[in-house]
């Protein structure tokens, strides 16, 4: 049975979202890296940026399975998805 377009377009955009997000939280933990005096507070911040920066990696990977390949009309909806969300 085939996923109908609009939900599997509606994954994808799900997954685009996710990847946005993950992106900022990232950049905010990457800003942080080494700057407190405390040993134990830049060890934990380099351990939360190491993790948002799997878990992007793990929701590409998703998202590349998910895109169809070969389909010029998909490349539009990733540049158009991108540009919605200011990547």
């Amino acid at each position: 049975m085939a996923v109908s377009d609009d939900y599997a377009r509606g994954r994808r955009d799900g997954l685009r979202l996710a990847l946005a997000t993950l992106a900022a939280e990232e950049a905010k933990w990457a800003a942080l890296l080494r700057e407190s005096r405390s040993w134990r507070t830049n060890q934990i911040r380099e351990v939360r940026h190491k993790a948002l920066q799997v878990a992007q990696t793990r929701v590409q990977t998703i998202l590349n399975r998910l895109t169809p390949k070969g389909d010029p009309a998909i490349d539009e909806e990733v540049a158009a998805a991108l540009d919605r969300l200011g990547l």
